[in-house]
């Protein structure tokens, strides 16, 4: 699991407003069994009435609720004056539109099916990035610090580029999530480079070779889709 080093005081207060009544239950079980305390709705109306009686310091949205999307209850949240990090539940056939907002948001999403562990690893991630000023990101034995600009592995030091850094740094802060060519591509070049996504398989198989030097290997590739950094799936 990702997280930065630092320490987390108590109980986190999550508001989950998801449409469907299984789906919103079977997540707030599972927050509750990770040490989260949740208050669930199915719409937006009711998730805005609970934003000052619940006080929750993170959001889990349903990108379409039946009366508001997501992307529009985050900004009404926030005019609310409540600027909590949000994470959103979107589906296969969300539209390019939402999900670019849901982007431009500087939140998260996951798309179902999901894995309960992993969306609740990224509300750690959320919540340590939107409270801490830690520097080091960990994932399994990998540990990059961001102050610092030093990567080690299994306590040994490895040696990156600024290229290889930035790009370690991207698939660590997307760990478990799987990211094509063309979004490592704006993630880690943005407008600096022209050309093809040939790059990005350069750069991944250099990476490679300098991470995983000992088992198990954490730079995946998920062959029609992208990368990913995470553990092997049995």
């Amino acid at each position: 699991m990702l997280g930065r080093i630092g320490a987390n005081g108590g109980q986190d207060r999550v508001l989950v407003a998801v449409d469907d009544a299984y789906t919103r239950e079977t997540l707030a079980t599972a927050m509750g069994c990770a040490g989260f305390v949740t208050a669930r709705t199915g719409t937006a109306a009711e998730a805005l009435r609970q934003l000052d009686d619940f006080q929750p310091r993170l959001a889990v949205l349903d990108a379409l609720l039946p009366d508001l999307d997501g992307y529009a209850l985050a900004r009404r949240i926030r005019q609310h004056g409540r600027q909590l990090p949000v994470l959103y539940l979107a589906t296969p056939d969300t539209s390019p539109e939402t999900l670019a907002g849901l982007q431009r948001g500087g939140d998260d999403y996951v798309t179902r099916p999901f894995s309960v562990a992993e969306l609740i690893a990224r509300m750690h991630t959320m919540l340590y990035r939107a409270t801490h000023e830690i520097s080091v990101l960990c994932y399994a034995d990998l540990h990059l610090d961001e102050q610092g600009h030093h990567v080690r592995r299994a306590g040994q030091l490895v040696e990156l580029s600024p290229t290889e850094y930035r790009l370690l740094r991207y698939l660590m802060l997307n760990a478990g999530r799987v990211v094509s060519k063309a979004q490592i591509l704006d993630g880690v070049w943005q407008y600096q480079f022209v050309g093809g996504t040939s790059v990005v398989e350069k750069f991944i198989s250099t990476l490679r070779r300098k991470i995983d030097f000992v088992d198990p290997p954490l730079v995946q590739t998920v062959r029609g889709f992208g990368y990913v950094l995470r553990t092997p799936i049995a």
